[in-house]
């Protein structure tokens, strides 16, 4: 098989379908998002034994508890992403909005309006939901996506793109609008980073091992989403039961996402009290503590941290926790070893509230409140595509609204310049 050849091909049908699509009406959108959602409870059981392959290959290979729930489809989670699509359905459709419009003074009028990206390429690792996901967002905000999912999960992403592609067309939308890349040899990757005559923007969604692959090779403008090493920052002036009760989401409420806590941090002045109640806690949910020397002598159970363990996104119950002199101390430690995804403050100290606000760079900085909260659904945006970790176009989670880009429309009366 000539997999240049195969993945331009389909670059090229995905190209002539954006055309289409971008022109699309809200309400056919919509009836395919809809249709969308009715099939993937239709094909559930199709679905599921799809996944039971992944599974089962996953388990021969020896894939770690983390890796394997981040793979794994039930009836919930197919609900789930069913509910999520009718949500997508039921948010305005930024394709056509009026951004701004201005008059010069030679009677000119200048407007801004959203328009699709254009083709959108997902490369993604064991997240069968990015499927759904991706697609019913890249659909609602007028775009083309061409989808390829890592090799562990290459049955579910299959039947789903199957499934919820043959929706769409029977909605109206044009063929090939959804499109799965099922060519595990990586070099299909390597294709699509350069394919610019038919691929607008890619978005990898991964480890930290694909991010900087497909940042490093691509030619292909590129949207980097998120290495979540999050801290957590105990301050001398926190409230320390409201503190324990955020430690243990963060880290425990799904350890495997890249919102979840990896590094704690805690004042010298409060860190034994904390300790001394927090700790027993994370061990009986079966949380590994790797910490520095002050929390080592202080907690018994816990190994001591190396230099690579603040540097780490586990995405796993493991806890790296450094004991801290200084707000200052917190914020140059954030600073090196931070991925600037998520970062939190707990305290009740108002000026280092914003002091930390100020000056941790970062998408999402939070003030007592957990760092799971970096999310499109509970931004309110009503889903996301991913978590932007970059400056340039978009920050943060990334919902319809980052999905488009603006083109000016001009009006006028015969204006010539002069």
């Amino acid at each position: 098989m000539d997999i240049k050849a195969c993945i331009a091909e389909k670059g090229k049908l995905a190209k002539a379908a954006a055309r289409g699509l971008a022109s699309c009406e809200t309400n056919v959108k919509n009836k395919a998002l809809l249709n969308m959602a009715e099939a993937l409870l239709e094909n559930a059981q199709v679905i599921l034994a799809a996944n039971e392959k992944d599974m089962e290959a996953g388990r021969a290979k020896g894939l770690s508890k983390a890796m394997l729930d981040r793979l794994m489809l039930n009836e919930k989670r197919i609900a789930d992403m069913a509910e999520g699509v009718r949500q997508i359905a039921s948010l305005s459709d930024p394709i056509g909005e009026v951004t701004k419009m201005w008059k010069r003074p030679n009677g000119i009028q200048i407007g801004s309006i959203r328009v699709p990206l254009g083709v959108i390429g997902i490369i993604y690792e064991a997240r069968p939901n990015v499927t759904v996901d991706a697609a019913a967002l890249c659909i609602k905000a007028g775009n083309v996506v061409l989808l390829r999912g890592g090799s562990e999960a290459v049955n579910s992403n299959r039947a789903l793109a199957e499934v919820i592609s043959k929706a769409t067309i029977k909605a109206g939308l044009p063929e090939n609008s959804i499109q799965y890349i099922d060519i595990i040899d990586r070099e299909a990757v390597n294709v699509m980073l350069r394919l610019n005559e038919y691929i607008d923007v890619l978005i990898p969604r991964g480890g930290a091992g694909l991010i900087r692959t497909v940042v490093e090779n691509a030619t292909v403008p590129v949207i980097e989403t998120g290495v979540g090493n999050c801290h957590v920052y105990v301050d001398s002036d926190a409230d320390l039961k409201m503190a324990e009760e955020i430690v243990i989401n963060a880290k425990t409420q799904r350890p495997a996402v890249c919102n979840a806590m990896e590094t704690l941090l805690i004042h010298k002045d409060c860190y034994e009290e904390f300790l001394k109640s927090l700790a027993p806690r994370l061990i009986e949910l079966g949380v590994e503590i790797r910490g520095c020397e002050r929390t080592k002598a202080l907690v018994n159970e816990a190994a001591a941290a190396c230099e690579e363990d603040w540097r780490v996104e586990y995405l796993d119950l493991i806890l790296a926790v450094k004991v801290v002199d200084s707000l200052d101390e917190a914020l140059d430690h954030i600073y090196k070893y931070g991925t600037k995804h998520s970062e939190a403050i707990i305290t009740n100290n108002y000026f280092n509230s914003q002091r930390f606000l100020k000056e941790v760079d970062a998408a999402a900085v939070y003030v007592n409140a957990s760092t799971r909260f970096t999310d499109g659904f509970e931004f309110g945006f009503g889903g996301e595509i991913g978590i932007s970790t970059q400056k340039l176009h978009a920050r943060g989670p990334m919902g319809l609204e980052q999905l488009t880009t603006n083109k000016y429309i001009i009006y006028g009366e015969g204006q010539i310049r002069k």
